[in-house]
């Protein structure tokens, strides 16, 4: 196994994480982890030499928001003696405080559902510009402070879904032990993005990455055209070795989480893990992921740069988060409104009425009522 520093810590982590988002389960319920399974894999994995278990309040619940069964079922995992074996990391359930004195009985829950006094780090969870200027107002940073005096959180972190500028005021605000974002090699300009990435590191800040196999569409999940292309590639790899040695490759990483749910995963990632460097692919290698991400991004519905000159729609439509969404699902023909984000979109397509204003003033020339059609057909509006 790989090992890497996380930022200015002095802690060395394995490259691969092992995350508890994405567990085997029973019946297709979130909530039922298929324990005996789930337990075998994480247990196979330290064995490996896997030293960095990642869980957070809502993984493997059955409603956004709500508790979920991630952190008592890694708690009763660890328990036979593995946790001082490892990293553990959670994170404050940013998105449901209402109030300031919520952080700690949260933390507290969270230390008794771990079975454990302290946790390795501790993240403000799924940071945007909004819920950050909420947790500055709420106290969140002394909070974190106070934890750490204490003995109860070792080092504070946080990951983020949200703006690249907010993404760095962020950065600056506080002394993070690292910062966790989503990135690939066909999110290089999405939220933190590869910039990001390297702001991060050139502050000494460790960075952890989150989806580098975009929830599965760069593995087992990529289109047909996508998989083509990067197995006729010299050499031969399949589409997860190819995204995961595309992140080692940059020394500002720490390391990368995985969601595996079986043997087989685990072994995959384990193997490319132990083998991917930084600065190890060729300049060839490079050119064969940009032309793979140059070929699906060429999939996209609206060549859309957010300008907002559309907005504002008299019918309310949020134009931009829309194609946005569709063009995230023409990519990946997925037309799941939840993963491609258009479930949060407040403005949808169909209160487009087609007058035709936006296809007016659009500086790119798109046609945007027949596309907010395409896009209720699509969606299943």
């Amino acid at each position: 196994m790989q090992y890497r520093s996380i930022g200015k810590t002095g802690v060395e982590a394995s490259a691969l994480g092992f995350g508890c988002m994405r567990l085997p389960i029973l019946g297709g319920k979130p909530q039922d982890i298929d324990e005996p399974a789930a337990t075998r894999l994480m247990h196979e994995a330290i064995e490996m030499g896997v030293n960095y278990v990642d869980t957070a309040y809502f993984y493997h619940a059955e409603v956004f928001g709500q508790a979920g069964a991630s952190e008592p079922f890694v708690g009763r995992a660890l328990s036979s003696g593995l946790r001082e074996k490892v990293l553990l990391t959670t994170k404050l359930p940013v998105h449901i405080l209402r109030e300031s004195s919520q952080m700690e009985p949260f933390l507290a829950e969270q230390l008794e559902r771990l079975q454990t006094d302290y946790l390795d780090f501790y993240l403000l969870h799924g940071l945007n510009g909004e819920s950050w200027d909420r947790c500055v107002e709420f106290g969140a940073l002394e909070f974190l402070d106070r934890a750490i005096a204490e003995g109860r959180v070792r080092f504070p972190a946080f990951s983020f879904h949200g703006e690249l500028a907010d993404f760095k005021r962020i950065v600056d605000a506080y002394p993070w032990a690292f910062a966790q974002i989503q990135y690939n090699y066909m999110d290089v300009d999405y939220q933190a993005g590869a910039e990001g990435l390297r702001y991060a590191a050139d502050k000494g800040i460790g960075v952890v990455v989150m989806e580098p196999l975009k929830g599965g569409k760069l593995a087992d999940k990529a289109p047909e055209e996508l998989s083509s292309l990067l197995a006729e590639a010299d050499p031969a790899r399949t589409p997860a070795e190819w995204a995961l040695r595309y992140i080692l490759d940059d020394p500002g990483v720490s390391l990368l989480l995985s969601g595996m749910n079986t043997h087989e995963q685990l072994v995959e990632n384990a193997r490319v893990v132990s083998d991917a460097h930084i600065d190890g692919l060729s300049a060839a290698e490079h050119d064969t992921l940009e032309a793979a991400r140059m070929m699906m991004q060429e999939r996209i519905k609206a060549d859309c740069t957010a300008c907002r000159y559309c907005l504002p729609c008299p019918a309310g439509v949020d134009i931009p988060s829309v194609l946005a969404a569709l063009n995230k699902g023409a990519i990946w023909d997925d037309a799941n409104q939840f993963t491609t984000g258009y479930l949060r979109v407040n403005g949808k397509a169909s209160l487009c009425t087609a007058c035709g204003q936006c296809a007016e003033i659009c500086p790119q020339g798109l046609p945007i009522p027949e596309l907010m059609a395409e896009a209720c057909a699509f969606f299943g509006e």
